[in-house]
């Protein structure tokens, strides 16, 4: 059985003279409204011009909302309600360790086991991965998720306690699962964490088909 392809990381990849003004005036608005001083301005306009990559660019933006983004903030858990057990999520042998999509479609879904890290690459393309029917071989998974100029999107079901904790540069890495962000005991954790450059990751919440309830 070959090996599957190395993931690349977005943050390795080299940047454009246009990449460098596009930060920089990040930088000048958020010392426009106060969000920096003038010497914090300056130190890191140094540091920006002189970015070779993505991953030397994105601390800079790190701590300022981009465009009309703003900085997430932690969604409240709530314990009126109480999460279901889940039936039999946990154990087995991860059947996939990766979803690639470059310049294509890609996505895992149905009925498959995710194995502790699992890693996720869209480059110009999209990715669907959906947790609805999968089990997980360890109690606490890690999906690294980059998207470069395309999207990934990741479906959880009500049963799968999710923390959400990626960067988000010139694109978005939201949350809008809102599952609870601390397990409970049976209760599989996911981790979502990478990098969106000009690309967006989201997390979604799938809701069980009417024709499965019924069943």
């Amino acid at each position: 059985m070959s090996e599957p392809p190395a993931v690349p990381d977005p943050r390795d990849m080299r940047v454009s003279n246009d990449d460098r003004e596009r930060v920089a005036q990040v930088l000048h608005n958020a010392m426009a409204e106060g969000r920096l001083t003038v010497s914090e301005l300056e130190e890191r306009l140094d540091k920006v011009y002189a970015a070779k990559t993505f991953g030397d660019l994105e601390p800079m933006v790190r701590d300022l909302p981009v465009g009309n983004q703003a900085p997430q903030l932690p969604v409240p858990v709530t314990t009126s309600s109480p999460m279901p057990l889940p039936n039999n999520r946990i154990g087995g042998r991860g059947t996939s360790s990766s979803a690639i999509a470059v310049l294509s479609g890609t996505g895992r879904k149905g009925v498959w086991t995710v194995p502790p890290t699992f890693t996720t690459f869209a480059f110009m393309g999209g990715i669907e991965i959906d947790l609805t029917e999968a089990r997980f071989e360890d109690p606490e998974t890690t999906i690294q998720a980059f998207a470069f100029m395309g999207g990934i999107e990741i479906y959880v079901p009500d049963d799968i306690a999710v923390q959400v904790n990626g960067t988000g540069f010139m694109g978005a890495f939201e949350n809008r699962a809102h599952n609870q962000a601390q397990p409970r005991p049976g209760v599989p954790l996911v981790r979502v964490t990478g990098l969106a450059v000009w690309g967006a990751v989201e997390v979604k919440r799938r809701k069980k088909k009417r024709a499965e309830i019924e069943d």
